[in-house]
């Protein structure tokens, strides 16, 4: 399946049941509800999916179901977040055998890699592929940044990497991109926060993490911007910012969790060293997943937009 890197891209959390083990009922009924609001693409084992928890086996297991329960419908993508090079290939060859339609690929983990050493990196792994593959790019968390010059390089190298997952919290680096390289290298916004003014500035898509709990709300955001209903994609984008600022914060996996509690999307269950949130921390987090469920607006029927 070939990928238009455009619309919302749900960064799913993985679930799990109460004995640490794969929550393969839970999984597909928020996969599903993803589906029905209407999403573009589904990413998983990302940050969001505790993917450095996750065994190579549970990996694959994620990605061969969810390949079987979308069944063509929007493209999935597995996240790739290696030590080595050669660990990185081999997560990718794993990714098309089971099915997937592309990746997501972040720089080495552990070690900070150099320019140098980041850009032989991506290329090893494109090279490696036919899948597109999209760059995570995001030194805020992760300490390495793919600059443009890089960007530069690895286009004219490697064919098959084609979008960019833009979370340098730079809002002015989605015109940059677009600048340099146009539409040959698409740009989805990987910060919740900034989500409607990078779409409003010209990125193509979303790859979202409130979305989990509140599919509906965010496809609606999306279709109404790019319609050109500026006004109301604004209105519904004010009332969800403190839900989504849920997901820029060390405990974004149980804030998220707990939402999806919430809506009935989820449980908390996480893996340890991951807990659930407890205290004065759970309070405040289930205050403004209250608050919001209480003034969630009305939404218009985006889905007609998406045919216009």
């Amino acid at each position: 399946m070939s990928i238009l890197w455009e619309g919302v891209m749900p960064a799913v959390t993985t679930k799990f049941t109460e004995t640490d083990e794969l929550d393969l009922k839970t999984f597909k009924l928020n996969i599903n509800a993803q589906l029905e609001a209407g999403v573009h693409g589904i990413v998983l084992g990302g940050t969001l999916g505790e993917a450095s928890t996750l065994t190579d086996e549970e990996k694959r297991i994620l990605t061969r179901t969810t390949v079987e329960f979308v069944n063509g419908r929007v493209p999935v993508l597995i996240n790739i977040a290696e030590q080595s090079t050669k660990g990185a290939i081999e997560a990718a060859r794993k990714a098309k055998e089971d099915g997937a339609s592309g990746l997501m690929v972040l720089p080495p983990m552990r070690y900070k890699s150099g320019d140098r050493e980041t850009i032989e990196y991506f290329k090893a792994v494109a090279n490696s592929t036919t899948l597109p593959i999209m760059v995570y790019n995001n030194p805020v968390d992760y300490k390495i940044e793919v600059t443009l010059d890089m960007f530069e390089t690895l286009l004219n190298a490697c064919p098959n990497i084609q979008a960019v997952k833009e979370s340098t919290r730079d809002i002015s680096n989605v015109t940059r991109i677009k600048n340099r390289f146009g539409d040959r290298l698409k740009i989805l916004t990987g910060v919740d926060t900034l989500a409607l003014e990078s779409l409003l500035m010209g990125a193509d898509g979303w790859v979202a993490g409130l979305v989990c709990a509140f599919p509906a709300e965010t496809v609606a955001i999306y279709e109404l911007q790019k319609a050109g209903r500026i006004k109301e994609a604004i209105e519904i984008y004010r009332w969800f910012l403190p839900l989504l600022e849920l997901d820029i914060n060390p405990k974004l996996v149980q804030n998220i969790k707990l939402a999806e509690v919430y809506t009935g999307l989820g449980t908390e269950n996480v893996r340890p060293p991951r807990l659930p949130l407890h205290g004065k921390e759970r309070e405040e987090v289930i205050r403004i997943i209250e608050e919001g469920i209480k003034n969630r607006p009305i939404l218009p029927n985006y889905k007609e937009l998406a045919t216009v």
